[in-house]
């Protein structure tokens, strides 16, 4: 009998809570922050990208638990956790990850970075003169922006906006009566201050840069004198605060969606506060005063040793020009059939004698923009559509789009406005597009739009033809430079036709009954990649084998889940690498022991999802948008493409996959406690790693 989503789960059935697993994740974010093999500015990168992946993981996933706690929702997780038992569980994990983070910027990052030559300074640290310049800033640049505000009966306690720095000042006046006054740091200015550049010569006969900075809240402790004037600071204590930034919007028209997600931008200021960060000596009555007023509760304190907002050491790394510090400069390539264009017109004729598969970020973003610019100047382009999920500023693809448009073409534009971080960024590409002529569709009723596909419609003397590019990823030049992704450029009828198909569902109203080639969800995405599983266990107990290989995000669907253990169970080998969440857990005798997963973090973003089944021999791949979370199965417009050249599939399957496999440098297995463990060489074994191994064979 065929399985279905909403099936009870039998009593063996074992899954992993979705929030730790995700902190999980955090912690290999971390775990590369420590590894001393990585450059040391590299570290410092990774420690600020996890401080920040923090944030949203309070904005988002805390605020949705802390909300179903206050509404008394008797929601239990998959695992059979309430909302309040899984609160208490992430506060004690986070509280624990705090405190290895600060150690590692105190007690090693930091050092190490000073004997480098890169400097972090806390402002009693710095020379005379570098102190006069510090002050010298603050006095005309920061002083004019500052507004402290005192808290008493004529002022309110004032709003604290979300992932903004402040300082709980208490003040004292001549008759020795105590104030409070609350001084935010302005977010419009660098979070760290360049006071100090110069060159120095090693003994090997090289020069390198030395860099200094100081924290820009320290400068203004140092000052704050200059902003109460007649009155003594008795004492100063940073805080930060994180609100609930997840909004959900019913479904509007689409001025209106518009205009209501406009209004979800500016709520994120001003939702409820689900965390602040208080240094550990901040006292009690302040920590009291700040509770009462802030409406939260003493757990929502989260006590640090060291300056709040870890992730703001980004500029650290962006500002200090140390290649030296840094991974080694990458520099993508072109494909080879790319490599023998001649002009901008042979695009087309290239992609009708081949398919052509792009790696990014090992293979160039550039074939991607420049087969938009073809299309937008070639005078037999008639139309192009294409879905924008996220593209960033100033993005060449969104240019040429908009040049297309001005041209006269017909160009009709799929822009997901509810990506969550990046609406503000896609409302105002959408009404730009909009100016220029474009048809723009603000996604689908009730469902986000986060398919990567591009389609141009050319017309070749009496025919029309059809070309396509299609993606696991974003249409950001930006992120591809660092996002691991995979792309395809393609005339095959059936996808042409499919996606075709496709548009005219997303813009008009047409529901088609299936797709030729592409799986496609919310429609049948789901239903059929059980079909592929379960043609794996028929094989595998007719005696032909079984095996998958999938490579994701995260994989937290339950049924999904019980799908793979299915097959594990029925003798298929299952080979799952991913990323950041994972809810099953492999190993487990009788239900998973079949099962392996592995997660692979490292100098690029793990971000492609590629489905390998091995049918029989008559092996099938497949690449997507779609994680295998509920939310992208029911709840998004996900496209799952498959790939036919056997040049590709080899690639795909030996190369990619097989090589994350065999990954003993930035690969973790997860045991069957649901814990990762790195994998540790043996001596004499050769050293692999996948994203090494793909950069020196792209070039």
């Amino acid at each position: 009998m065929k399985k279905k989503a909403g099936d009870p789960l039998p009593e063996t059935f074992r899954i992993l809570n979705r929030e730790l697993s995700l902190l999980d994740f955090q912690v290999r974010v971390l775990e590369e922050a420590a590894d001393a093999r990585n450059p040391l500015l590299e570290r410092l990168k990774f420690l600020a990208i996890f401080a920040s992946n923090m944030d949203e993981f309070f904005m988002i996933r805390v605020s949705g638990l802390k909300r179903l706690e206050a509404a008394g929702v008797q929601y239990l997780s998959p695992d059979g956790l309430s909302a309040r038992e899984q609160l208490r569980l992430i506060r004690k994990r986070v509280l624990k990850l705090h405190e290895q983070a600060h150690h590692l910027y105190r007690d090693e990052l930091k050092p190490k970075l000073d004997d480098a030559g890169v400097h972090i300074l806390n402002y009693g640290k710095l020379t005379k003169s570098q102190r006069q310049k510090a002050d010298a800033y603050f006095s005309q640049t920061v002083f004019p922006i500052l507004t402290p505000l005192v808290l008493d009966s004529a002022h309110p306690f004032p709003h604290i906006s979300n992932l903004s720095l402040n300082f709980a000042i208490i003040i004292k006046g001549p008759k020795g009566k105590e104030k409070f006054a609350r001084l935010k740091v302005p977010a419009t200015l660098p979070p760290l201050l360049s006071i100090k550049r110069t060159t120095a010569t090693r003994q090997d006969g090289t020069t390198v840069r030395h860099h200094t900075f100081v924290w820009l809240d320290q400068v203004i402790v140092a000052n704050l004198s200059a902003l109460f004037p007649g009155m003594e600071v008795v004492e100063s204590h940073p805080f930060r605060v994180i609100r609930d930034a997840d909004t959900e919007l019913l479904d509007l028209e689409a001025s209106d969606l518009v205009q209501a997600m406009q209004r979800t931008i500016k709520h994120r200021k001003f939702g409820s506060v689900v965390k602040v960060e208080i240094h550990e000596q901040m006292p009690n009555r302040i920590r009291k005063l700040l509770v009462e007023n802030l409406g939260v509760k003493k757990t929502d304190l989260y006590e640090i040793r060291g300056t709040p907002g870890m992730d703001r050491l980004q500029l650290v790394y962006k500002e200090t020009d140390r290649a030296d510090l840094k991974y080694t400069h990458y520099e993508p390539s072109l494909p080879a059939p790319w490599r023998k264009l001649q002009s901008p017109g042979d695009i087309f004729n290239l992609i009708k004698q081949q398919d052509i598969l792009l790696h990014h970020p090992y293979d160039s973003f550039a074939p991607v923009v420049e087969f938009l610019q073809a299309a937008a100047r070639d005078p037999d382009v008639l139309a192009i559509k294409q879905t924008l999920y996220r593209v960033g500023q100033n993005s060449p693809v969104v240019g040429a789009l908009l040049e297309a448009a001005e041209r006269g073409k017909q160009v009709a534009v799929v822009v997901e406005i509810k990506a969550r971080f990046d609406e503000e960024n896609n409302i105002s590409w959408a009404k730009e597009l909009e100016r220029a002529g474009a048809h723009v569709i603000y996604g689908v009723e009730g469902l986000k739009t986060h398919c990567k596909t591009c389609l141009v419609v050319r017309q070749e003397g009496a025919d029309i033809q059809r070309y396509l590019h299609i993606a696991t990823g974003n249409y950001n030049s930006v992120t591809a430079e660092a996002y691991e992704d995979i792309g395809l450029f393609t005339c095959e009828e059936a996808l042409v036709a499919d996606v075709s198909n496709l548009f005219n569902t997303l813009t008009g109203y047409s529901r088609l009954p299936g797709y030729q080639g592409l799986m496609v969800a919310p429609l049948k995405l789901r239903e059929q990649l059980v079909t592929l599983i379960d043609k794996e266990i028929r094989n595998a107990k007719e005696g032909l084998g079984g095996h998958i290989i999938i490579k994701v995000n995260a994989l937290t669907d339950p049924a999904m889940i019980r799908s793979f253990y299915d097959a594990s169970s029925a003798g298929v080998k299952v080979d799952l690498i991913v990323r950041g969440e994972c809810c099953l857990v492999p190993g487990v005798p009788r239900l998973s022991e079949n099962i392996r997963v592995i997660s692979v973090v490292g100098r690029f973003l793990e971000h492609s999802r590629v489905f390998y089944f091995h049918n029989a021999g008559q092996e099938r791949v497949f690449l997507g948008s779609a994680d295998l979370m509920t939310r992208n199965l029911d709840r998004r417009v996900e496209v799952v493409f498959p790939v036919s050249d056997p040049t590709h599939i080899r690639y795909l399957r030996d190369e990619v996959l097989e090589t994350c496999l065999q990954d003993n440098q930035s690969a973790r297995d997860m045991d069957s406690d649901g814990g990762f463990l790195r994998l540790i060489p043996v001596a004499g074994q050769q050293l692999i790693n996948v994203q090494q191994h793909l950069m020196r064979k792209a070039l």
